[in-house]
Parts: C-alpha cells; structure tokens; sequence
C-alpha cells in the first residue's frame, strides 16, 4: 500500500503508520503487566519470586527504554523521523517474538531491554514526524489521533491475555508489529526536516546541547516534569489497587482489570484533552484543567469509602480521564524545541517521564512499610502530593506552543 504524506489532511499515511505503531507500542508496554504472573509461575517462579523478579523484569524494561529514549531521539534528528519509526517497530517486535521463547530469567530479562530499547523509539518519532507534516491548526487533532489509537492496544493486550497462553501473547504482539511493516505504508519524511538536513553546518541531535544552555535545559526539565503525576496514578495508584482495595475492606481487586478500565479512562480524556486544546487553542490551559482534575480524583480515591468492587473499579476510569492529557504532554515536547533538537527531545521526555515510575515507586513502596507509615494510603497521600506538586510547578511559566511555528533551528 503506498500512500503519501498529505498536509492538507489529518488522516495522513504519517497518522496512520504512528497511530498503528503506538498501538502496538502501548500493547507490548501493558503486556507485560499482564502476563507477568503467569508467565514466571510457568518458568517454575513462585511466592515472592514472583514479586521480585516480576519488578526485576520490569526495570530492565525500563532501563532499555532510557536508554532507547536518548538513541532513537538522536538518530531522529540525524537520520529522519521515518527511519526511526520503522526500525523501533522492528526492533520491538521482534523481542516480542523471541520473548514468547523465554526459558528463564536470563533470557526473559535480555528480551525486555532489547524491546524496552525499541518501545522507546516510536513514539517519539511518530509524534515528531505528525507534526512537522500537519499545519499548526491541525497538528493537535493529528496527534490526538496518534495518541488515542495507540493507548486501545492496552485494550487489545487485557484482552489477548485472557484468550491465550503467555507465549502466544508475545508471539501475537510480534506479528501484529512485523503486519505493520508489511503493509509498507509509504510515508515520506517532513519537509522542515529535509530542509535542515540539506544545511550541513546545523548541528543535529546533539542530545549534550539539552544541558549547555539554561532555557533548553529548563525546557526540557519542564516537558519531562509536568507527567510526573500520569505515573504516579499509573505505576502506583492503578498497580498496587489490589493493596488500596484491601485498605479500603475490598477483596478479589485483580490489577489487570484495574489496568485496563484506567486505560479506556486514559482513551477518553486524550479525546477530551485533544479536542479542548483545539477549542481553547491552548496546551498550557488544558495541562492545568486536568492536572486540576487530576488532584480531585486522587483525592477522592484515596479519601472516599468505596462498598463495593464495581464502585472501586471505577474510580480508576475517573482517574484515567484526569491523566488523560499524555496527547498534550507529547506534543507540546514536540512543539518547544527546534527542528535540529525536536526528535531528541520528543523521543527522550516520555521515556524519561517513563523511568520516573522507579523513583516513584521505590518511594511509595518505602513509605508505606511499617516502619514509616505502614499505611498505603498515607504513602499515596504523601507521594501523590509530591509528585502533582513538582507537575505544577514544572508547567509554571511554561511557554505556549499552540501557535508556534515549528520551521526553526535551536542554536547550538
């Protein structure tokens, strides 16, 4: 299928091919999350093995992604948006494939940082490449799109996993990836970045310029801050909700479901995030509005008495529409850096914001032992407040992007 890059409309083959690659982006990320149990009580893991090596596996993940997050923003910048778009879809797929061969730790390990390496590279590229092509009044419905699309594979992934064995599950994520590329959606690169590419004395892709200049330092501080909070509700709140639920007098919460609501939650408020950008033409408005949101739910899951399942359940949909502004987040860290640094930077600050979920973490699992806290409530209380506190003080200031025109350079 051949289909080339149309400015003039928003269902480009740039929209589609990243659409469809996040989509199975978000559906390798969530999988894990969701075959984790099984698939290490299948390799002869049990009791709190499956705690520690689960978390273990996680952070080598997470650990390919920073890493992956800082590679494929640099090669964006240097070799094209396209190129990183295909190779990362490549490159996690096939990690997918050979993960579902896993036959213990070591191996399973090696897998996720190798797609951990290639999950960091497609959203980045994709969100960068979407809008460079997209006219400015456009470009927030074009990764809208992106976003919402690609945020269904955890849908797709909560799913599969209750069809399937584990194995099956990564081989499926394999294929639905290496599907992609087969398709051979043609899709051309941005002609801002063919016209800087063409002015060899412009650097590009210099990921150590992010650190020599204060105002691109504190821009890029800023773009990875203000998600602080999506992976406190996420990584905290929304994986640890059997433990909420148990402090709350519920038992039976399975993680996994809680997930996946939180997840179509997540679905409707980049709906809404996107679509309010574009009435107020404003990213900064909108990230206060829900990050404003984000505080009244937080506030109401970890105050209110819930009594029953369903209406603790639903809690975390509200919470997945008061963290659903990631379209904003990712495109404004597109929109405020210069076509030699935007990749770079647009590729690291989610994968960035990403990894902020093992400080996160580490943290809330420290304060709610019982030798601090002993409360998991106390801890999400304090945690919570540190980490919406650093997203508003990160978006403070911070410069509007809804009208730039992005055909410029950073000088480096």
């Amino acid at each position: 299928m051949n289909e080339n890059n149309n400015s003039g409309r928003i269902l480009n083959a740039a929209v589609i091919v990243a659409a469809l690659g996040y989509f199975v982006d978000i559906y390798d990320l969530l999988l894990f999350g969701f075959v984790r149990v099984k698939s290490l009580t299948a390799l002869g893991y049990s009791g709190q093995d499956l705690t520690d090596k689960g978390l273990s596996l996680q952070n080598w993940q997470m650990f390919g992604m920073l890493i992956g997050g800082i590679l494929w923003g640099v090669l964006g910048d240097k070799k094209g948006r396209v190129r990183v778009l295909y190779f990362s879809i490549a490159l996690y797929s096939l990690a997918n494939i050979m993960n579902g061969f896993a036959t213990g730790y070591a191996d399973y390990a090696f897998y996720r940082f190798i797609a951990g390496i290639g999950l960091a590279g497609e959203l980045g590229a994709g969100i960068t490449l979407v809008a460079e092509v997209l006219p400015k009044h456009k470009r927030g419905i074009g990764t809208m799109m992106v976003a919402t699309i690609g945020l269904s594979g955890a849908l797709l992934a909560w799913a599969i996993d209750k069809m399937f064995d584990w194995r099956s599950c990564f081989f499926i994520g394999g294929a639905l990836g290496i599907l992609l590329l087969l398709i051979r959606i043609s899709v051309s690169e941005s002609g801002i970045f063919k016209n800087v590419q063409e002015q060899t004395h412009i650097s590009r892709g210099n990921f150590f310029a992010l650190f020599t200049s204060w105002s691109r330092f504190s821009r890029f501080m800023r773009c990875i801050f203000i998600g602080t909070s999506t992976w406190f509700v996420v990584g905290v709140l929304v994986f640890f909700s059997p433990e909420f639920g148990k402090a709350k007098g519920l038992e039976g919460i399975v993680a996994g479901n809680a997930i996946a609501i939180c997840y179509i939650g997540l679905i409707v408020g980049d709906l809404a995030s996107g679509l309010l950008s574009q009435y107020l033409q404003s990213r900064v408005k909108v990230m206060a509005l829900f990050l404003a949101l984000d505080v009244v739910a937080v506030l109401a899951y970890l105050t209110l008495p819930f009594t029953s399942p369903a209406m603790f359940y639903l809690s975390h949909f509200v919470l997945g529409v008061s963290v659903g502004f990631w379209v904003i987040f990712v495109t404004i860290g597109a929109e405020q850096f210069g076509t030699n640094l935007r990749s770079t930077v647009a590729t690291s600050v989610p994968n960035f914001a990403r990894g902020m979920q093992v400080p996160i973490n580490e943290s809330f699992k420290y304060l709610k032992s019982a030798a601090v806290t002993g409360s998991v409530i106390s801890a999400g209380y304090i945690v919570g407040a540190v980490c919406l506190g650093i997203a508003f003080l990160a978006l403070y200031g911070m410069k509007e992007t809804f009208h730039q025109d992005l055909d410029y350079v950073e000088e480096i």
